[in-house]
């Protein structure tokens, strides 16, 4: 019986010892004499105790490091990247595990050659570009990574999920370049906005005068044909005004010459009523009233737009 309990115990024993379990999230890899012999999921698991030896776990959860490197660009600017790589095992698929199991010796090592692998591809796509374009082609440098990557990590049983480029900085002096071009940029920017405002309002200002210039000419010049025709139309009831009381004055047998005289004392009286201070010199005298008689006289006989008074007889 003691040997019976044994036998029991001790095969007990060597099944227990052949039970494993697997999280989730992982994969075995089982190996026999050191070669591949199959891979199980999570869950409980038994393997041929002695025998057989759970070689690795493989995770095919997602992956993240973050990685800092320099690159030098195509005018010799020092570059300094830092950024994010996420990636994963491709699928449970028996050659992604067995490709994932036995290209690297270690985590490490898969490490050390999946950075590398990133940094040389970042590097070669720096090399071509300016210091003044890195700025602007995160996108692009993430896309040509992607592309020039993915072949290489599928031979390797991986995938990269995602490449985020969280920081790109240079040297202090060539920041402090690039602070004084932009600022430089800034001010010819600005300069030249002011100067087109103040073309805007120059030209604006031009075109308002203008338009005032040309609004007071037409004001001015329709005053003067008002004026023109205010004066024409006195002139014409002034002649016809004449005319009527020369006419009336022959009738009367009184000479026409009372109506100069007429004249002359009105403008004497105008002169005195609503002169501003400006002082004229009349001749009051008999012999001066006469000259100016004479002058009237000579003025009405012109021979163009002159009044016909009928002479004395």
């Amino acid at each position: 019986m003691t040997l019976t309990y044994v036998f029991l115990i001790t095969v007990a024993l060597i099944i227990l010892s052949g039970l494993f379990t697997v999280n989730q999230g992982y994969v075995a890899v089982i190996t026999m004499f050191g070669k591949y012999r199959r891979s199980v999921g999570p869950g409980l698991r038994l393997k041929l105790p002695f025998l057989e030896h759970v070689f690795k776990k493989i995770s095919i959860q997602n992956r993240s490091v973050e990685l800092e490197f320099q690159a030098v660009t195509q005018d010799q600017a020092n570059v300094y990247f830092k950024s994010m790589l996420l990636y994963a095992v491709q699928n449970e698929d028996e050659d992604t595990i067995k490709k994932v199991a036995f290209k690297f010796i270690s985590d490490r090592d898969l490490m050390q050659a999946l950075v590398r692998t990133i940094e040389g591809n970042i590097r070669s796509f720096v090399a071509t570009k300016k210091q003044a374009e890195v700025l602007g082609l995160r996108r692009e440098i993430v896309e040509y990574v992607k592309v020039e990557i993915d072949h290489t990590l599928a031979e390797w049983g991986y995938h990269l999920q995602d490449l985020q480029i969280n920081d790109i900085t240079f040297d202090k002096m060539i920041l402090e370049s690039m602070s004084k071009v932009v600022a430089s940029n800034n001010l010819k920017a600005a300069a030249e906005n002011e100067g087109q405002a103040l073309l805007i309002t120059k030209t604006k200002s031009a075109e308002a005068e203008g338009n005032a210039i040309k609004i007071s000419a037409e004001a001015e010049r329709e005053a003067a044909k008002l004026r023109g025709q205010g004066i024409a139309l006195f002139r014409e009831e002034v002649a016809k005004g004449m005319s009527s009381a020369a006419e009336e004055l022959r009738q009367a047998n009184l000479d026409t010459n009372f109506i100069l005289f007429s004249m002359w004392t009105e403008a004497i009286k105008n002169f005195a009523e609503y002169g501003k201070g400006n002082v004229i010199f009349l001749d009051g005298s008999t012999e001066g009233m006469e000259k100016t008689m004479r002058q009237f006289q000579a003025l009405m006989l012109r021979p163009a737009g002159t009044l016909d008074f009928p002479e004395k007889k």
